[in-house]
């Protein structure tokens, strides 16, 4: 046990770290607009994935749940950030359908509706098969399991720059935003000695640093090959 002083500091410090996890949350979930401005305007989902879309609102679900007093207590937080967080994956879902071809919109409208019928599994299990230090425990695992495939998503695109030497489908602030939030959320984890939160957000702060490390080098290279065609023409 800590002394009281220093348990305040402790708390405090984590109480902070829980507030900037949900600001960086909030850049994450407004990073997309741009790539959505793009997908209306020019009514094509072209090469853009909607699957990151579906693993975030399905993380955001569980997340969402795992926060709730009824499942954990003392980490509102966690509920309060995934509760914005699933508004806005549901709406980046339904334009992604709306402009996608036929067959994206049957892929993502199927995966739409499995992953709702399947929190709400997820709830009715909990709910009614476990007392409430099992129930922490189960969402928990499933918590980890949704926001480690979140944070895996993006390795579908990773794959599209490395092949393509091109980070026009990767944008830089998602990265950006996905870094920051992991690393705030992982210390919020750790502060609340809640291993649910720091080991999956721990990997998510390393999937966002190689992002961030990969459009480094590939915004540089890009830079450097052109760098000579604008001399020429100078």
């Amino acid at each position: 046990m800590f002394p009281t002083g220093l348990s305040s500091v402790y708390s405090v410090c984590g109480d902070a770290a829980g507030i900037a996890g949900n600001l960086f949350a909030f850049a994450l979930f407004v990073s997309p607009i741009p790539t959505f401005k793009r997908i209306i305007r020019n009514q094509s989902t072209e090469q853009f994935s909607g699957l990151p879309y579906i693993y975030a609102f399905f993380s955001c679900l569980i997340c969402l749940w795992y926060g709730m007093p009824v499942v954990s207590p003392d980490i509102i937080l966690v509920a309060t950030v995934n509760s914005i967080g699933a508004v806005f994956q549901l709406i980046y879902i339904i334009i992604f359908i709306t402009y996608a071809d036929q067959a994206k919109k049957v892929k993502m409208s199927g995966l739409l509706i499995a992953v709702s019928a399947l929190f709400l599994t997820v709830v009715f299990i909990s709910m009614t098969f476990f007392d409430s230090h099992e129930r922490q425990t189960f969402v928990g695992y499933l918590s980890v399991f949704s926001l480690i495939s979140m944070f895996a998503s993006p390795l579908f695109i990773i794959k599209l720059v490395i092949k393509t030497s091109s980070v026009e489908f990767m944008p830089f602030y998602l990265s950006l935003s996905t870094f920051l939030m992991s690393l705030s959320f992982s210390t919020y984890g750790v502060f609340k000695y809640d291993p649910f939160i720091y080991v999956p957000n721990g990997i998510g702060t390393i999937l966002g640093l190689v992002q961030l490390v990969l459009y480094t080098y590939y915004s540089n290279t890009i830079a450097e090959d052109q760098e000579p065609l604008t001399n020429a023409h100078a």
